[in-house]
């Protein structure tokens, strides 16, 4: 079974554990972090400077074996209704076997019932073709922006893809 529980500083090597390669790397955070490879303090040094903003959750999630996963919200609004999921990933062990699904599931009831948000957003690059059937599965659906995000990574132009989940009323 799986779970969801604030983000400890012991979650980072786990973490950069996962990312096995630099375009990995690059999905996982698109231009946030400059430098690959990265370390457990890159992260942590990261979150630090967020830990006091009130707009800003990183989450681990866990089975009985071990830390399986992790990802952050944000707020992107003022008013507190929309929030954004980044830094999504999965064990690398782990992947395809539903535990990507079943994060996403639990970040966004924890979204939805005890933040009180009323929309979910988040992006992915359109050659990450995994993530992004995760994340339609877990009942994300890409919105078409009048301007198409791009980001130039590893000497390639890459498209961001926009997803959101709207509550049910």
């Amino acid at each position: 079974m799986l779970r969801l529980r604030p983000y400890k500083k012991c979650d980072a090597k786990h973490i950069v554990s996962w990312i096995k390669d630099e375009e990995t790397f690059r999905k996982w955070c698109a231009d946030r972090y400059a430098n690959y490879p990265i370390t457990a303090d890159d992260i942590n040094n990261h979150y630090e400077t967020c830990a006091n903003l009130d707009d800003f959750y990183e989450m681990t999630a866990f089975d009985e074996t071990n830390t399986v996963g992790h990802l952050i919200m944000r707020f992107t609004d003022p008013e507190k209704t929309v929030l954004r999921f980044g830094y999504v990933i999965i064990n690398d062990d782990k992947r395809g076997m539903g535990y990507g699904k079943e994060m996403l599931t639990l970040s966004l009831q924890y979204a939805f019932d005890i933040l009180k948000v009323k929309k979910v957003t988040l992006g992915v690059f359109e050659n990450n073709k995994p993530a992004y059937y995760c994340y339609k599965s877990a009942g994300f659906h890409e919105i078409l922006l009048d301007k198409p995000e791009y980001y130039h990574v590893l000497g390639e132009k890459w498209k961001c893809l926009e997803m959101e989940v709207i509550k049910n009323k």
